[in-house]
């Protein structure tokens, strides 16, 4: 008669097994961050002159120092981070200027309109703003049922207030911060194999005697 495992042994077991598995989280990572950072830095660039103009101006921009180096960095940052996220190549360095950049959308773009990004007039973290801009989505809906094709305009998703809060950069930011600790992750990253590389190279150098 065999014994019953523990369900502690059984779980213990598990998580060891698991283990196996741990280029999974960071892989995912990698590749949700990889798109998003691409299609910022690539409408940036598009609109370079636009971008610079809107970091710069203090009237209806943010009015910072230094705007058409600012845009060339967060440009360049995401579009070299969604590259090199993608293949995992120095993954633990550009994260590190990618943070950067969600720090100052954070603080100069997003912080004064609260958490939420799509306005929603309930909840938590409903504001003043975000309730409002329901009655205000409410009120556009039923002129466009009334005087539009109300579901033509809509075929392909429901329309939606924006917030504009830090809860996307806020989330960008966290998968960054979990990226630094974790690395690339194991063989699905170039990181992983250029390691592997050197610490063969140094193990077959001969030792100093």
């Amino acid at each position: 008669m065999s014994t019953p495992i523990h369900p502690v042994t059984f779980y213990q077991a598990a998580i060891r097994h698991s283990a196996r598995l741990d280029f999974v989280a960071p892989l995912l990572l990698r590749l949700y961050l990889a798109p998003v950072f691409w299609m910022a830095g690539w409408n940036k660039l598009n609109s370079f002159e636009s971008t610079v103009n809107w970091i710069g101006n203090p009237d209806w921009g943010l009015g910072l120092p230094f705007p058409w180096l600012m845009a060339f960095f967060a440009t360049a940052t995401e579009l070299a981070g969604a590259v090199m996220l993608a293949l995992g190549l120095g993954v633990r360095l550009i994260v590190l200027p990618l943070m950067i950049t969600m720090l100052v959308a954070i603080f100069t773009v997003h912080v004064d309109y609260g958490w939420l990004a799509i306005a929603e007039g309930q909840g938590l973290f409903a504001t003043e703003r975000t309730v409002a801009a329901v009655e205000q989505l409410s009120r556009a809906k039923e002129l466009l049922r009334e005087h539009g094709d109300y579901a033509r305009l809509t075929a392909h998703g429901s329309l939606v207030m924006l917030n504009n809060g830090i809860e996307f950069a806020a989330t960008y930011l966290v998968m960054l911060v979990s990226l630094f600790f974790t690395g690339a992750g194991r063989l699905f990253s170039l990181d992983h194999w250029v390691g592997l590389i050197l610490s063969r190279g140094a193990s077959a150098a001969p030792q100093p005697t």
